[in-house]
């Protein structure tokens, strides 16, 4: 039986996948290197909290707003109620 030379294909999938990428595009096959790089360069602790915080800020935003829009008038009054009546459990 002949030896087979599996050496110059890339076994693993996703490696496969990226160097079929490249050979689409035109351009050499990437190093291991490159392909490890992160597309955006690291953030420090404060720099992904304030992210995270503008994140949360933008869906907050718009959660209100949709939320509202899609309650029927009826459970609307029920949440008002229930909340009212909480306060008032309070005092």
């Amino acid at each position: 039986m002949p030896d087979r030379s599996s050496k110059d294909r890339p076994c693993d999938l996703p490696e496969a996948a990226a160097g079929d990428e490249d050979n689409v595009a035109g351009e050499a096959p990437r190093s291991e290197a490159e392909r490890e790089q992160p597309a955006e360069p690291e953030l420090s602790e404060e720099g992904r909290r304030r992210a995270a915080q503008a994140l949360g800020r933008r869906g907050g935003l718009k959660g209100g707003k949709a939320r509202a829009e899609k309650l029927t008038p009826e459970r609307r009054r029920e949440i008002a109620r229930n909340a009212a009546k909480k306060r008032w459990e309070k005092g």
